[in-house]
């Protein structure tokens, strides 16, 4: 299955993900491109990463350690950014 990211925007990928051996409980992905992009999904494996992000995408994957709201809140300010470098 597909899912589409829009151009400049973020998204998280919680829902989408199989436990069985992925070692991460959330995947956010940033699209800092100015155009959409198809995400092949659920996620199974730590190769999606690497397959995703050869096509312009941000990935920001969190373990259980890690805070993601904070970590979320991070790549939107830096999106933003973006988007206002961008006149969007």
């Amino acid at each position: 299955m597909k899912i589409v990211i829009r151009p400049l925007h973020i998204m998280s990928l919680g829902g989408y993900i199989v436990e069985t051996e992925f070692p991460y409980r959330n995947v956010i992905v940033v699209n800092p491109t100015e155009e959409h992009i198809k995400l092949e999904v659920p996620v199974f494996t730590e190769d999606w990463i690497e397959e995703q992000s050869k096509l312009g995408l941000e990935l920001i994957p969190l373990t259980e350690e890690d805070n993601y709201l904070s970590n979320f809140r991070k790549a939107q300010a830096k999106l933003d950014k973006l988007k206002a470098e961008k006149g969007v």
